[in-house]
């Protein structure tokens, strides 16, 4: 950010600096008021060929920092979307180890269940020869 506020800061004193210029010349040149006005011109000229220079500089400047900040945002979409994808596949790894662990769990307990009814039908069957 600095660097643009001194370009456009150096673009304004420049101006000024030319206008202040100019208007000392005017009232100090000891040469008559056709040359005064041709070299007027001239500084005119000049001035407004350098800040057509500033203002091309100031364009490619601009275009190259959009290029720039174009090619962060396309790198951070991007590595959004891996980390977005790594998140994911991890998420569904959990996803199914936790239905693996539910169905072995439940298969545990089915298992529990099935020997306390065989308990209770060999001690019931116990009980009744006795």
């Amino acid at each position: 950010m600095s660097d643009n506020d001194n370009g456009v800061g150096g673009l304004g004193w420049f101006l000024a600096g030319l206008g202040v210029g100019a208007l000392v010349g005017v009232l100090y040149a000891p040469k008559a008021g056709k040359e005064t006005r041709e070299d007027l011109v001239a500084s005119a000229l000049d001035a407004k060929e350098r800040a057509a220079v500033l203002a091309q500089q100031g364009k490619e400047r601009a275009a190259d920092l959009a290029a720039q900040g174009k090619q962060q945002v396309s790198d951070y979409v991007d590595r959004g979307k891996e980390y977005y994808d790594r998140g994911r596949s991890q998420w569904a790894e959990y996803v199914e180890k936790g239905k693996g662990l539910v169905q072995e769990q439940q298969g545990k307990v089915s298992a529990a269940i099935d020997a306390g009814k065989d308990a209770y039908a060999n001690a019931t069957k116990d009980l009744g020869k006795a």
